[in-house]
């Protein structure tokens, strides 16, 4: 089992950043790869990033391709999303994701709640 708990989220101006943070507890950081996801009001879940188990590589959404940067600290058991030049359409509750089944972009085993992000235009 993983538990995921996410934080950072808040309210910031469009082209302002944001860095969110994902701290996961149970099995060994280092053996699984993580992503993010978004879900904004009435919209379906859509992915983000993901990193794999090293941190040697990053997939992104083209959406976020040259703004959002996933990175990770095994050390520190956390995955970060540095998220630079904001946009309103970036609004949405984001979510850290754990140890992907199969395609990196789509279902992963275990989920956090979610962290409130909110850009004002």
């Amino acid at each position: 089992q993983v538990q995921l708990v996410e934080s950072g989220g808040g309210l910031v101006q469009a082209g302002g950043s944001l860095r969110l943070s994902c701290v996961a507890s149970g099995r060994t950081f280092s053996s699984y790869a993580m992503g993010w996801f978004r879900q904004a009001p009435g919209k379906a879940r859509s992915f983000v990033a993901a990193i794999s188990r090293s941190g040697g590589s990053t997939y992104y959404a083209d959406s976020v391709k040259g703004r959002f940067t996933i990175s990770r600290d095994n050390a520190k058991n956390t995955v970060y999303l540095q998220m630079n030049s904001l946009k309103p359409e970036d609004t949405a509750v984001y979510l850290c994701a754990a140890d992907p089944m199969g395609n990196y972009a789509a279902s992963y085993r275990y989920w956090g709640q979610g962290t409130q992000v909110t850009v004002s235009s």
